[in-house]
Order: structure tokens, then C-alpha cells, then sequence
């Protein structure tokens, strides 16, 4: 799967981990060649509804965050330590695009936008909403789902 060279957070996922998510993404393509554009159309609605690893951290980091500040303030000083350490994940992920929790996110099976966009523009190939994608004149759905990926690879 080729996606931008650039996506900090794929650079430090581990290669098995890439791998899954990627064959996964391929997969899901391959069988919604074979479906219908209604069908098609349903599944598309659920990647727009699908929170990618920037939001769960964001939601998490925050969630916590004010967890330490809550309790740092109302029981014990020491609970300002949580807020201060997600704080700093939070940064170090902006920096770097990496923090402790990416590894078990990914593993989890959470995904980059960028993945997730990989799936939803190869669907909407399939199902026809690009007008210059070879695609629809093929009538093997294996040939049809690969070429819907490497129209929205490049």
C-alpha cells in the first residue's frame, strides 16, 4: 500500500502492524468490489463516522488530563503529575508523531485518516464517483479493487 512518505505515525508503527492494517484495507476493497453501489454506499458512511488515532488521542489525552487536573485540585497535589505527563505525550506525539500509547492503538487496529481516506476514495471509485478511473468497465472485481487502489495510491 502506498501511502504519503510523510505520515509520522505510520513511520512508527511496527512493519506487522503496517502489514495487518494494510492487508485489512485490501481486503475490505476486494470485497466491496463485488458489491453493490447501495451496499457500497453503507460502508462509506461508516468510515466517515470512524474515529482515526489523532482523535482517540486527543479524546483520551484530554479525558485524562482533566481526570489529573479534577483530582489534583479537589484530593492530592501528586494527581497534577498525570496532567502534566499527558500534557507531554501530547507533545511529544505533535512532535514527533509518536507517544507511548500509538503502539497499542495501532495494535488495536486504529487507524490513520490517511488510511481510512485510502479505503473511503477506493470505494468511491468502485461505486463509480470518478469519472477518469478505468474501473468501471472491468468486470473482474479483483482487477476492479486493484485498480481502485492504485488510482488513490498515487
Amino acid at each position: 500500500m502506498m501511502l504519503n512518505e510523510f505520515d509520522r505515525v505510520r513511520a512508527h508503527t511496527a512493519p506487522e502492524v503496517l502489514e495487518k492494517i494494510d492487508h485489512e484495507i485490501e481486503r475490505s476493497i476486494q470485497f466491496y468490489a463485488t458489491q453493490s453501489k447501495g451496499t457500497i454506499s453503507a460502508r462509506l458512511e461508516e468510515l466517515e463516522n470512524e474515529w482515526d488515532i489523532e482523535r482517540f488521542l486527543e479524546i483520551n489525552a484530554s479525558a485524562l488530563a482533566l481526570t489529573g487536573l479534577t483530582l489534583g485540585l479537589a484530593v492530592n497535589k501528586k494527581w497534577l503529575w498525570l496532567t502534566g505527563g499527558v500534557l507531554g505525550f501530547l507533545l511529544q506525539h505533535a512532535v514527533q508523531g509518536w507517544c507511548p500509547p500509538i503502539p497499542l492503538l495501532r495494535r488495536a487496529g486504529v487507524r490513520t485518516r490517511g488510511e481510512i481516506d485510502i479505503e473511503k476514495f477506493a470505494l468511491k471509485a468502485l461505486r463509480g464517483d470518478f469519472e477518469n478511473i478505468p474501473i468501471r468497465t472491468e468486470t473482474n472485481p479483483m482487477a476492479r479493487a486493484h485498480n481502485a487502489m492504485l488510482a488513490v495510491s498515487v
